[in-house]
């Protein structure tokens, strides 16, 4: 990925009235794929607002490739997939995509062109002639997606991509981002479906009461926040006499033994425990035949940044 911001929020703020939507948001994307996560009311749709122009910030710059978020030449690098349909219902799906490109300045055989490229990346090149009144959910997040695709931008923002997708067609949007990325593209997707974030994002912004809480990879994150617990599982056949000698580390807050083979730790500061227990197998004090962690996911770092937050 490239390290050079295509989007900067500098010391953004918007307020409605009396309330607060974003508060000192400073932030960049740079090419890769950044997952957009926090509860209702965290700021998320506006931070979207504000990047599609569709917004101005009460306060600071939201600049595109440059350009203030809000100019026609901020939105010629950007292209939009929001999470509620606006659709001309009588088009068809290679209609609307056309006008769509149209309305970009295209000439109609450069239109048509990239048209037919966009539907066939999205997976619609051979249904994009039924009205869009007829299609299914997936059907009309695909179409959404191609004009969002069809000049080229240089950002993607997708709202709520996953919504409604059978498993099938959100692996095959998950890989579409992914192509997206490969090429350079920042693409920014704002969803509720966290344990996806972890296969999917190349590092995470958590939002919660308009703030920027966190900003990284899930490890960067997790490490963060180094003293709240993470659960381990442990398979081993030396279950009791494993547990003697775990139970006196420090790192070690509690231990369950469960059946006969296995232990559930609960530690902190993980980094620490897993070089030493990595000396303790090298040296063959521990017959270890499975190790897994419980919750080093996106939704248990989210919850942990907002359990940190809430002590404030």
């Amino acid at each position: 990925m490239s390290t050079a911001p295509l989007v900067q929020f500098r010391s953004v703020t918007k307020w409605y009235g009396a309330v607060i939507g974003v508060n000192d948001v400073s932030v960049e994307l740079s090419s890769g794929i950044t997952g957009l996560l926090g509860p209702n009311g965290a700021g998320k749709s506006t931070l979207i607002k504000l990047l599609t122009g569709q917004l101005r910030p009460s306060l600071g710059e939201v600049s595109v490739c440059g350009s203030p978020a809000r100019t026609a030449v901020a939105r010629r690098h950007l292209g939009y997939c929001p999470d509620a349909d606006a659709f001309y219902e009588e088009m068809t799906g290679r209609q609307f995509v056309t006008t769509m490109a149209r309305l970009h300045g295209m000439s109609r055989t450069d239109a048509r062109t990239r048209t037919e490229a966009v539907l066939a990346e999205v997976g619609m090149l051979d249904r994009a002639d039924r009205k869009l009144r007829g299609c299914s959910k997936g059907m009309r997040q695909r179409i959404k997606l191609a004009q969002a695709l069809v000049h080229e931008p240089d950002v993607l923002v997708v709202d709520e991509p996953l919504n409604g997708i059978d498993p099938v067609g959100r692996r095959e949007l998950m890989d579409l981002f992914r192509r997206c990325a490969a090429r350079g593209q920042a693409v920014l997707v704002s969803s509720h479906i966290l344990d996806e974030m972890d296969e999917l994002a190349d590092r995470i912004i958590f939002m919660g009461r308009g703030r920027v809480l966190a900003v990284g990879t899930l490890p960067d994150i997790r490490a963060m926040f180094a003293e709240q617990p993470l659960q381990i599982r442990i398979q081993t056949p030396d279950q009791r006499a494993m547990a003697a000698q775990l139970i006196a580390w420090e790192n070690v807050l509690k231990m369950e033994l469960q059946g006969t083979d296995e232990l559930l730790l609960k530690v902190i500061r993980p980094n620490e425990f897993f070089e030493r227990f990595a000396r303790q197998v090298v040296e063959s004090v521990f017959d270890v035949r499975h190790l897994e962690t419980m919750d080093a996911t996106t939704e248990a770092t989210f919850e942990y940044v907002m359990s940190a937050v809430a002590r404030f």
